[in-house]
């Protein structure tokens, strides 16, 4: 055992926490706080020491409501207050937004909601994603909670891009640690024949910024290789061929299973998970089962990347950070 290890279980010894991994890389069960009392400052530190750890920590059973879900996520950091949100969200919490509201985008656009995904997703990596990629301050973290689960569908599944990318060889390594990439919004999306509203709504509120392809974590120093299927447009400096083949190489590497967890929600279930080094996968196997599905998410305020060289991502269009 390492001493570093030593601490952290008498850490948790001291907090009355226990943090037990789920997966190799990825995920662990936190159990021993009641988040709706409010954690005290020792067990702060331990579930923020698991989160930088294991990347997303799961909790079971609590009695969140939402001034419990805004107060234990400002324990961590500072609360984003989204620009726009739909009906479901509660019009009394601005940090809170409810993931009912997704449901209602299709139907502005002229579509079903099913059509919306299939032309967002129509690839087998296109859905994993960090929240708001495409702006130059993506969030820090999220704070997930489940209301109400189907009986069965609907899991989620994490990415460690830590570990992505400490399993790439080191020729490619020393290659990707000197590039950028556009993270842009609506990329890939499949346009509907003829007018297509949703194209309309991306071209005039467009948000897209140059990230670089592997970010340095700002708390633990890791080199995290900074992909994803939704956002990434083009890597800079190279082809759209080159791009697009060295995308799909990073992208494969980056949802391996070996780097990943799935976590299968109760109601009171809660997920916290590190934005900076991990893409999520939302599950598309429980529309057709006709469950209601209904979360609520918190996200703290985050800081632009940083590359290997040093340099901070740029803003494009549509984004400043700090500004929402």
């Amino acid at each position: 055992m390492t001493t570093d290890s030593r601490t952290t279980d008498e850490a948790m010894r001291r907090a009355g926490v226990a943090v037990t991994p789920v997966a190799g890389h990825i995920g662990a069960e936190i159990e021993g706080v009641d988040l709706a009392a409010g954690p005290d400052d020792a067990q702060v530190a331990v579930i923020r020491a698991a989160v930088l750890r294991w990347k997303v920590v799961f909790f079971r059973g609590q009695r969140l409501d939402h001034a419990g879900h805004v107060a234990f996520a400002r324990r961590f950091g500072e609360p984003v207050v989204p620009g726009r949100r739909g009906g479901a969200s509660p019009p009394d919490f601005p940090e809170i937004e409810t993931t009912a509201d997704r449901l209602e985008l299709g139907g502005r656009f002229g579509m079903e909601h099913q059509e919306w995904l299939e032309r967002r997703r129509h690839t087998l990596l296109r859905g994993w994603h960090c929240d708001h990629g495409a702006r130059v301050d993506p969030p820090a973290a999220t704070i997930l909670r489940a209301e109400t689960v189907p009986p069965y569908g609907g899991d989620t599944t994490w990415s460690n891009l830590a570990a992505a990318y400490a399993g790439l060889s080191a020729p490619v390594k020393a290659f990707v640690d000197g590039l950028r990439a556009e993270h842009r919004l609506g990329v890939g999306y499949q346009p509907r024949p003829g007018d297509d509203a949703y194209v309309r709504h991306l071209l005039d509120h467009q948000v897209a910024s140059v990230h670089p392809l592997v970010r340095v974590h700002p708390e633990t120093g890791e080199r995290v290789l900074y992909v994803n299927g939704y956002y990434v447009e083009q890597i800079a400096g190279v082809s759209r061929a080159e791009s697009r083949a060295l995308l799909d190489m990073l992208l494969e590497q980056a949802v391996r299973p070996e780097y990943t967890v799935r976590f299968r929600w109760e109601p009171g279930s809660v997920a916290f998970w590190d934005n900076r080094a991990t893409i999520h996968l939302a599950p598309a196997d429980n529309a057709h089962l006709g469950f209601p599905r209904t979360m609520h998410r918190v996200m703290l305020t985050g800081d632009v990347p940083v590359g290997v060289d040093g340099r901070p991502s740029r803003p494009v269009v549509g984004t400043e950070a700090g500004r929402w």
